[in-house]
C-alpha cells in the first residue's frame, strides 16, 4: 500500500523538486567554468562553448522558466557572460 501511495505521489513532487535539482545543478556547472577559467584561458573556454552550441543548433537566449525547470547546465549567454566576468 505504501509503495503504491508513493507511486502515485512521486511524478506530483518530482515536478515541485524538478526546478530545485536543475538549480543546483547549474551552479555546479558554474563552479567548475569558474575552475576552469583559473586553470586554463577563459576566452578559449568562451570559444569552446560557442562552438559546442553552435554545433549542437541551442538556442543561445531559451526561455527562463523552462531552463528552471528542465536545464540542468546554464544557458548559453549566462554561461559566457559569467565567463567573460571572470576573466576580466
Amino acid at each position: 500500500m505504501a509503495l503504491l501511495l508513493f507511486m502515485q505521489a512521486m511524478p506530483t513532487l518530482g515536478f515541485y523538486l524538478a526546478p530545485i535539482f536543475a538549480w543546483f545543478s547549474r551552479m555546479h556547472e558554474f563552479e567548475a567554468d569558474a575552475y576552469a577559467v583559473t586553470q586554463t584561458n577563459g576566452q578559449d573556454l568562451s570559444n569552446a562553448l560557442l562552438k559546442l552550441y553552435e554545433d549542437n543548433a541551442s538556442t543561445l537566449t531559451p526561455d527562463p522558466v523552462y531552463v528552471a525547470f528542465y536545464y540542468s547546465h546554464p544557458g548559453a549567454s549566462e554561461r559566457l557572460a559569467r565567463i567573460q566576468q571572470a576573466t576580466s
